[in-house]
Formats: C-alpha cells, structure tokens, sequence
C-alpha cells in the first residue's frame, strides 16, 4: 500500500558492518524473539500510518513458547517500520516466519478495490533516480509532491495472497514503484507457522530489471481497509542472510 498513501520513514537507522570489518553470517531486521511477550513496541519499530485508514492493532505475544507480533486488522490498514540499511550483494537472501489465520477472501492484485492481504512484508530500497527514465522521474515527482519525499523509488512487497500462484511478481495496481511478490497463496497452510526465503536481489531484478540497491528498511503490515474484512495474522523474526 506504500504506493497509494503517504507512509512515515525515519532515517537510517542500522547498518552492516563496514568493509574490511568481519561481518556476521546474517542481519537481524526484526528480532521479535528477543523482546518479552507482552511488553510495549520498541522504539525502533515506528507506525506507519495511511491516510483516511483506521489503524491495525499491533501486540507482542506469545505463541509456541517464543515471542512474535501480532497484527489485528478490522477494515483497517497500518503497519510498523524498521529503518536500517543492508547490502543485498553481502546478503541477498531474506528470511522470515508468518502465520494468518483468515485469507482477505476479496482481495485480488489485479484491483484497487482488492488491494488488501493477511500479511506483507516490505523491503524498500536506496534507488537512484538518475537509472529512471524521464516520465518515471515526472511520475515520481507528481507522487512525492502529493505524498511525501521519503515515498520510495522501488519497494517489494511479499504478501500472502488468497489466490494467486506463489511466484507471481507484478506491479501495484496503485504504483508500479512497489513490485507485489506472492510468497504464500491460498488456504492450505492457513493457522500454520510458515518459513520463508526469497533471494532478494533475484526478486529485484526480475521486477525491475536492475541490480538491487541498497536496503532502506523493511515494513510489516496486514489490511483490509478496501474488502472491509478482518484478519488476524503473526510475524516472527525478519533477516538478511548470506547466500
């Protein structure tokens, strides 16, 4: 949904290791098994806010003996954000666990009106306007000038989609500077713990056709503001890994 509202970034925030420094075998981008169950969100995660949408419910709990976010939408939309910045070329896999317990059975890429998913997971990226062309970069100072100057250039969005095949990247129907990826699709593992990896700099080339910048930050978020449905969906922890 990042194309179609304003959202709230802060700046940088973390980053790898320098070069020339060891650097860790992964990145930790959202460590919600070290915090405790229960306890307020931490600084670091801020809200991310959509004009004209009620705000999802976040809570840390515990689920299967360890701590993990929860997101509550009821005809809502809203997520929380970390900023840091990563080098896709030293760690171009992303790594995290969900769980939805309902698909947003009217949701559908292809319409505005079914812009809405369980879960998503943003990852934006640090592109420079020069590699666009002309009318990308009018387009992209029309949607800035209207939603703010930290929109991003390029975002993929890894949702779990009630339909389409898993695979499938294709442009947001509100912007086509945020590629839609279906990580999971359809009921089957519905209420289950899933694992996923996608090589994120793959990802990025197939959906933009250029090498993979620099990590901004990443998002989670669950909506239903458009289908007026709830959802109640589970992230664990998010990293950056080597390959």
């Amino acid at each position: 949904m990042i194309g179609r509202r304003a959202f709230l970034a802060a700046g940088v925030a973390a980053c790898v290791p320098l070069a020339g420094r060891a650097q860790p075998e992964e990145v930790e981008a959202l460590a919600f098994s070290r915090l405790p169950a229960g306890a307020p969100l931490p600084a670091w995660l801020e809200p991310v806010t959509f004009r004209g949408a009620p705000a999802a419910e976040f809570a840390l709990v515990e689920d299967e003996g360890g701590t993990v976010l929860r997101v509550r939408a009821r005809a809502a939309a809203s997520g929380l954000a970390r900023t840091l910045r990563v080098d896709p070329a030293a760690y171009p896999v992303l790594a995290w666990r969900w769980k939805v317990t309902r698909l947003v059975e009217k949701g559908d890429l292809a319409k505005k009106e079914g812009d809405d998913y369980a879960a998503r997971l943003y990852v934006t990226f640090d592109l420079d306007a020069a590699a666009l062309d002309l009318g990308e970069r009018l387009r992209i100072a029309l949607a800035r000038a209207l939603w703010g100057e930290r929109l991003p250039l390029a975002a993929l969005c890894y949702v779990w989609d009630a339909r389409a095949a898993v695979g499938t990247i294709v442009p947001n129907v509100y912007t086509d500077r945020v590629r839609m990826v279906v990580a999971d699709s359809g009921p089957a593992l519905l209420g289950r713990w899933v694992a996923r990896r996608r090589d994120l700099a793959d990802d990025f080339r197939r959906a933009f056709g250029l090498p993979a910048p620099a990590v901004t930050g990443v998002i989670v978020s669950a909506d239903t503001d458009n289908t007026g449905e709830s959802v109640e969906s589970y992230f664990g922890d998010v990293r950056f890994l080597r390959r």
